[in-house]
């Protein structure tokens, strides 16, 4: 099977199983290299509704999925390993978290 096809089968299946993981309603924001670039505080501006965060795989997202999320998000340029990935985005939500409940920010 030549390697384009299984990615093209990859990224229909990782867009299937995301359908059914993000909840009704909620914000589609897609972690991927080639997304925006956000402040610790704009970050935090996205915990406001019902945010549902995804992390591309090795092959990213789909053109199907980029369209369906409502945002796409970088965490940096460099590329992460998934559970690196995992890491860092636990780490901005707790210090995103911390910022909403009116701790002090240390860049203030």
């Amino acid at each position: 099977m030549p390697r384009g096809y299984a990615v093209t089968r990859q990224l229909v299946k990782d867009e299937a199983r995301l359908r059914l993981a993000v909840p009704k309603g909620a914000r589609l924001v897609l972690l991927d290299e080639r997304g925006k670039e956000l402040s610790t505080r704009q970050f935090a501006a996205l915990l406001g509704t019902d945010t549902a965060f995804a992390i591309g795989g090795a092959d990213g997202f789909s053109a199907q999925t980029r369209e369906a999320g409502d945002m796409m998000v970088r965490l940096s340029s460099l590329t992460l390993a998934h559970a690196l990935a995992q890491v860092v985005l636990l780490e901005q939500l707790y210090r995103a978290a911390t910022l909403l409940t009116g701790h002090p920010y240390h860049r203030d």
